[in-house]
């Protein structure tokens, strides 16, 4: 899936894109999970944090963010590559590409975004100071 599609960008449908309202969210919650993405590091459990965003039941990562408790359309979860590579959602051969396409955590936030039509990585720029 391209981000394109998660975004309907190329779609001729009316239908507005449930990204646009995680994009509101990411941009409130950005200091947070900024927060949260130093402390994975600093404390050394992972040098490649992962935040999973999704309006559904999840399993994955740690909840930072609970919608039902925030008023928002998403939930908010850390975790890190190390979590999904044990966890099956990136396959160990393909750990090598993920590191080489993986953006700087000090200016970007990797977002798993979960939505019915599926699953992407997304590199979302932490705002600037």
């Amino acid at each position: 899936m391209e981000p394109e599609e998660l975004l309907n960008e190329n779609s001729g449908k009316d239908k507005q894109s449930p990204l646009l309202s995680l994009e509101v969210d990411l941009k409130f919650f950005n200091e947070s999970i900024r927060e949260v993405a130093i402390e994975i590091m600093v404390e050394g459990l992972s040098q490649y944090p992962i935040f999973i965003a999704h309006q559904h039941e999840l399993e994955l990562g740690e909840v930072i963010l609970d919608r039902h408790d925030i008023n928002s359309e998403w939930s908010i979860h850390a975790s890190t590559l190390e979590e999904f590579i044990e966890r099956g959602v990136i396959k160990k051969e393909l750990k090598q590409r993920f590191i080489d396409t993986y953006k700087s955590p000090d200016k970007y936030m990797c977002v798993f975004v979960v939505v019915p039509e599926g699953a992407n990585f997304v590199f979302f720029p932490y705002l600037k100071d």
